[in-house]
Formats: structure tokens, C-alpha cells, sequence
């Protein structure tokens, strides 16, 4: 019973997160995004959206801005407008912010197919090929960074760098107790939240919620090893957890080690994929610190990348 508790208490704090720094939308369509900025409120409205035919879906997305393209991925139980909406504007003054929402997830409608990361990643890499696009930065979220990893396994070609905030790549990159909580959620933890409240608005029927959640849970409810694949993955990575996230840091730092790091700069030079641990923050602390963590995502995406030679 107090395992209950303690785990209803934690997605209820996951709930008041998500409602608090992000803003609602009555109708369920495409809203506006505002960020403000020296004072002033900022508009921005996508310059593309539709729907892509990618393998039996109908996937929605979004396109803003223009420049090199960067690929939004993302959490489990999230959409565009809850997890990308005060992020949007600060990526498109300069690139091509490409935002879709995954299987099941906001007005992509689920079918009869499991949830996987790998099915998940080869509908990213159709969406590209609906819209043309060779190659891509691709920044993934919770879910979202386990997507991201498989689509650099499975269609390297498609992508130039890789930003995971919060993800694994491993089933027990997750804290023990965290890991064991996934299969003690349920529909009711969800009752009345944004999370609920957009799913219903976007045209589900409200009696599959209970069914959506359990199928979004079930990702994470199998044993999934991908270190191997991950290890080899040649586009630089950008790993960012909080010291208070649900990935353990260890996990973290065994796959910046496998990328060259955990060594001294100046002597053996710093590798071209990256670290973060970022102070006094959560997995869902993680998008309210963006103002802290998009300065060090768009010097990784701007470096040339070359590995910075010894100093003595």
C-alpha cells in the first residue's frame, strides 16, 4: 500500500508540473505559442502542419523557422502544445524546428500495432522522407530520447547529432525505484489532468484512456538492452540528465565514456559527444530549465564538432 501512495503522489507532482509551465488549449487544435522575451510577448504559429502517411499512420506535424533542420521528440503521455510550446520559439529564430507527435500521442490516432521505440523511430525517419528531408538534428525527451536513439541506430543516415534529455537506452538506465513504479500507474493517476483533458479534446473517446495509458506504459514494461547499437552510433551525442532524475547517472556516464569522454581534456583532448548534469533538477525539472540548457544544445549543434587537441 505505501508503494501505492508513494507512487500515486509522484505522478500527481508529474501532473501539477506539466499544468503549471505549460499552457492549456480548449479546442485541442494547433495553438499559438508565446514566450516572452526582453518584456514582450512573441507570437509564433507553425509555417507547415499536416498529416504524414507513415507506416499505417496518419502522423501530425508541425514545421517553424528555417535554417538546419531540428526534430522535436516528445514524452510518453505528452504532445506538441504540453511539451514543446515554450521551447518552439527559442529553436526557430534560426532553424527548422520539425515537431511530430508519436503513435496514439495528441492528433496522431493509435492503431492496431504495439508500441515500440523502433517502430516509434521508423515513423520519424518516414516523416522525413514525407517531407524531404535528408538529415537532421533530432533532440528527444523521456520517450522521446529513447525514439531518438533508435532512430540513429536504425537510419544513421538521417541524422547529423543527437540531444537526449533524460532518456535511457537501457531498461535499468532507470533508477530501481522508478523503474519499478511504471507497472503501478494507472488511468486514475491521470484523472482530471492536462493529460486527460487534451487526450478527450483531440477527438478520442474518453473510455479508451484507461487503454491508451496502458499501451504508452507497456514500452517500458519489457526488459530493452540497446548498448551495443548505441555504443556505435557515429553521430555525436549531447546527453543531459538532472542530478535529481529518474536516469541514473551512471547510465548516463557509461555512454559518454563509450563516446571518448571521462578523461582529462587538456590532456587527451575533449570528444565530440557531451555531458550535462544539470543542478537542482528533475526528469520533468528538465523542461523547466531550458532557459539554463538550450545555450549548451545550440553550442553543440553550432560547433564544428572536431575533437579539441591536448593543451600541453
Amino acid at each position: 500500500m505505501k508503494k501505492h501512495i508513494i507512487t500515486y503522489l509522484a505522478i500527481a507532482t508529474i501532473i501539477v508540473a506539466v499544468a503549471s509551465c505549460q499552457p492549456s488549449s480548449k479546442d485541442g487544435q494547433t495553438i499559438s505559442k508565446e514566450v516572452k522575451e526582453n518584456g514582450a510577448d512573441q507570437k509564433i504559429k507553425p509555417d507547415d502542419s499536416g498529416y504524414a502517411d507513415v507506416n499505417g499512420l496518419k502522423m501530425y506535424y508541425e514545421v517553424y523557422g528555417s535554417g538546419k533542420p531540428l526534430v522535436l521528440l516528445h514524452g510518453s503521455f505528452m504532445n506538441i502544445p504540453l511539451n514543446w510550446s515554450h521551447i518552439i520559439p527559442q529553436f526557430a529564430k534560426n532553424r527548422k524546428v520539425i515537431v511530430a507527435e508519436m503513435q496514439g500521442h495528441g492528433r496522431t490516432k493509435d492503431i492496431p500495432r504495439e508500441f515500440s521505440y523502433e517502430n516509434m523511430a521508423d515513423d520519424v525517419s518516414g516523416l522525413l522522407k514525407h517531407l524531404k528531408i535528408d538529415s537532421v538534428d533530432i533532440l528527444g525527451y523521456s520517450m522521446g530520447g529513447g525514439v531518438a536513439f533508435q532512430v540513429a541506430v536504425r537510419h544513421p543516415e538521417q541524422v547529423r547529432r543527437l540531444i537526449i534529455l533524460s532518456g535511457t537506452y537501457k531498461h535499468d538506465g532507470w533508477w530501481p525505484d522508478v523503474e519499478a513504479s511504471f507497472a503501478t500507474m494507472t488511468a486514475d493517476m491521470f484523472k482530471g489532468s492536462p493529460i486527460e483533458k487534451q487526450y478527450d479534446s483531440l477527438g478520442n473517446d474518453p473510455k479508451l484512456f484507461p487503454q491508451y495509458v496502458k499501451k504508452v506504459l507497456s514500452i517500458d514494461l519489457k526488459p530493452y538492452d540497446w548498448s551495443k547499437e548505441v555504443k556505435n552510433i557515429k553521430a555525436p551525442i549531447f546527453m543531459a540528465i538532472g542530478d535529481a532524475d529518474g536516469v541514473r547517472h551512471e547510465h548516463a556516464l557509461e555512454l559518454f565514456r563509450a563516446k571518448g569522454g571521462g578523461k582529462m581534456g587538456d590532456i587527451h583532448g575533449v570528444p565530440k559527444s557531451r555531458l550535462a548534469i544539470i543542478p537542482g533538477t528533475t526528469h520533468i525539472g528538465m523542461m523547466q530549465h531550458m532557459n539554463w540548457i538550450i545555450p549548451m544544445i545550440n553550442d553543440f549543434l553550432d560547433s564544428d564538432l572536431k575533437p579539441t587537441p591536448p593543451t600541453f
